[in-house]
């Protein structure tokens, strides 16, 4: 009798499959839709759609806490992510079942959309003060000392020249721009698990080829993105609370199976 071997897509346990699966067909659909839409006259971006955006604005809906982590926006980005998936969520699911892991990659990652739109509230709540101040007043000039940021934005002249019309337009315009995809929120909450359970098991980063132990890891990633958050560099636009986010949910989620004796 020949001795069985099973193929890669077998090994790969089944939630983590699927979702790998689940990401990869939405960022080809991601590629595809554009162009298959425009030859109708249609304009379908799915990342606008099925992205998460901030919640005072028009495009959020409460559905997108979901459908964000389903979406990338490039190759390098998804590769990491999915291989993250493949690599920390295999182990993670075989010890705790489909359903325990389905359930925490779920909250980790809705989660991580919950801590970042409380970022977004907190970073954007002194300019939307400042607009609906202005649209009151129907004056833009309590809006100049924010002109250099909406500036980066937007072409427009003059805020003192606003009236309250041109104001409401321009604070719908600015709460449309932020908004959040990927899968990194689950990720970061997966890392965090499998520093957790297995913290003296050695890793290694593809670019820094030397092993390091996995609460090691967790922690030098988690002060990272908390040192990357706050110092809000120009030109990030990573969402660093989000990673966090999704720790600090996983984190609560241990707690509480160990606290239940369920872990």
């Amino acid at each position: 009798m020949n001795n069985y071997r099973p193929s890669f897509l077998n090994s790969i346990p089944p939630v983590v499959k699927n979702l790998i699966a689940i990401n990869i067909i939405l960022f080809l659909a991601t590629l595809v839709t554009p162009g298959f839409f425009n030859k109708w006259g249609l304009n379908v971006d799915l990342t606008d759609i099925l992205g998460m955006h901030y919640w005072a604005s028009d495009k959020f809906n409460p559905a997108q806490l979901v459908t964000y982590m389903f979406m990338h926006g490039g190759f390098g980005h998804i590769f990491f992510n999915m291989f993250a998936l493949y690599m920390f969520g295999g182990v993670l699911e075989q010890m705790w079942g489909t359903k325990r892991f389905l359930f925490y990659y779920l909250v980790t990652g809705v989660g991580a959309g919950i801590i970042q739109q409380l970022f977004w509230s907190f970073e954007y709540h002194s300019m939307v003060v400042a607009m609906n101040d202005a649209i009151a007043a129907n004056s833009g000039e309590g809006l100049i000392p924010f002109q250099d940021v909406l500036s980066r934005y937007f072409r427009m002249g003059d805020l003192r020249t606003f009236n309250a019309p041109a104001i409401i337009s321009l604070k719908k315009m600015f709460l449309d721009l932020p908004v959040t995809i990927g899968a990194s929120g689950s990720v970061f909450g997966l890392l965090l698990a499998f520093g957790w359970l297995f913290p003296e098991v050695k890793l290694m980063l593809l670019f820094f080829p030397v092993p390091i132990k996995a609460r090691i890891f967790v922690l030098i990633y988690g002060v990272a993105e908390l040192f990357l958050g706050v110092a809000r560099f120009s030109g990030d636009s990573v969402a660093h609370f989000a990673h966090l986010g999704g720790m600090l949910f996983g984190a609560f989620l241990i707690l509480y199976w160990k606290k239940k004796r369920q872990f």
